[in-house]
């Protein structure tokens, strides 16, 4: 019975090494086929850029269109600013302008009479030198005094001079219109239609608008504020521009490369929803040349962790929206080549970042041709 029991327990303890031995095997492999080739924290979380929105214009704030949490779209109104001092600007230079195009008129106006005065005194001039010749023709004879050819002399002279005095006259129009230069051209008028599209510029500024759709976050602005050119208002977070910023050991580093996969799974959603991206770089810090973090390993000793930036999939941001801050799962396939660039290497530059969009003048140059159109005729 005990050499039976022996047996057993002998049998037993065998089944149990195989087992272990068997596991072993199965995490060995596993490591050396899948563990291997993935680097994975769970110290990873949403990022994004964060837009400031500041008045291009100082004034007071009339009314705040928008709150921390709303989501608004590229374009819509955020702030409203009191624009009365900026419409009276902008009337100023409608008027600047019409004053402009009339003084121009009556230049013209002018240089054409003065035209016409320097034609008449060249005919009176031609005239005084006729009748000089005829008497000069006389003189000797007592067809003439003396006294009258003198004043025939003085009549010249005097044509000569008042001749002289009106060609200044449209030597001086002449460089007030300019030589030849159109109306749109002539400087005053210019710096009219400068005038205009600035009062203009002003007063669409009074409208402070998103530059890009996102999420409104920080705000600061209150109705009555008065505000500087250049303060912080609010802010505004894309949320179709986000990343992940993901903080690995250093170790992990090694055999990791800019373009390899990754997967995330975001705690809000769970492992039902993957999230599918790309290793971007490292990212730079405010202070040495990564900002990392340290904690501690369960015999203590300090680790270092430096942020990696992870891409991620627009249409899988808009299936399944992310916010700012959310805690990410992040695994990098680092058996994929990517784009051959180690970690310490150089990124690409993103060519995708979004910009401001140009000023359309288009209803600012309506307004100066509708000014044209009706006083420069």
């Amino acid at each position: 019975m005990m050499a039976e029991t022996n047996h057993r327990l002998k049998f037993n303890l065998a089944i149990a090494t195989l087992l272990f031995i068997v596991i072993a095997l199965g995490v060995a492999l596993a490591y050396f086929l899948i563990l291997e080739n993935e680097e994975e924290t769970e110290e990873a979380y949403v990022a994004g850029h964060l837009v400031q929105i500041t008045p291009q214009v100082g004034g007071t704030i009339r009314r705040v269109m928008a709150d921390d949490t709303d989501v608004v779209k590229k374009g819509d109104v955020l702030i409203i600013l009191d624009d009365s001092d900026f419409q009276l600007a902008y009337e100023r230079a409608q008027n600047e302008l019409i004053q402009a195009i009339r003084q121009n008129k009556q230049q013209t106006a002018g240089s054409s009479q003065t035209k016409a005065e320097v034609l008449l005194r060249k005919a009176e001039l031609a005239k005084a030198q006729a009748d000089l010749r005829r008497r000069e023709s006389l003189a000797g004879t007592d067809a003439i005094s003396g006294e009258e050819l003198s004043h025939a002399r003085a009549a010249v002279v005097q044509a000569q001079a008042a001749l002289k005095a009106v060609e200044a006259q449209e030597a001086a129009a002449q460089a007030a219109l300019g030589s030849n230069i159109p109306l749109r051209q002539q400087p005053a008028v210019q710096t009219a239609i400068s005038h205009i599209k600035d009062a203009w510029l002003n007063l669409q500024r009074t409208q402070i608008r998103s530059p890009m759709a996102g999420q409104i976050a920080k705000r600061n602005a209150q109705v009555g504020q008065n505000i500087q050119q250049g303060a912080a208002l609010m802010a505004v977070v894309p949320l179709n521009n986000l990343w992940v910023d993901a903080s690995f050991e250093e170790q992990q580093l090694r055999k990791m490369k800019i373009g390899q996969p990754v997967q995330m799974v975001a705690e809000l959603y769970g492992d039902k929803v993957v999230y599918h991206g790309k290793v971007m770089g490292l990212s730079a810090g405010a202070g040495n040349v990564f900002s990392r973090t340290s904690s501690q390993d369960t015999a203590g000793n300090s680790v270092y962790r430096v942020p990696v930036r992870i891409s991620l999939d627009e249409k899988e941001l808009a299936a399944n929206p992310l916010r700012v801050g959310f805690s990410m799962t992040v695994t990098v396939d680092v058996s994929a080549a990517g784009t051959g660039k180690t970690m310490v290497a150089a990124a690409e530059k993103n060519t995708a970042l979004p910009e401001a969009e140009a000023v359309d003048w288009t209803a600012a140059d309506a307004l100066v041709e509708q000014i044209f159109e009706k006083y420069a005729k």
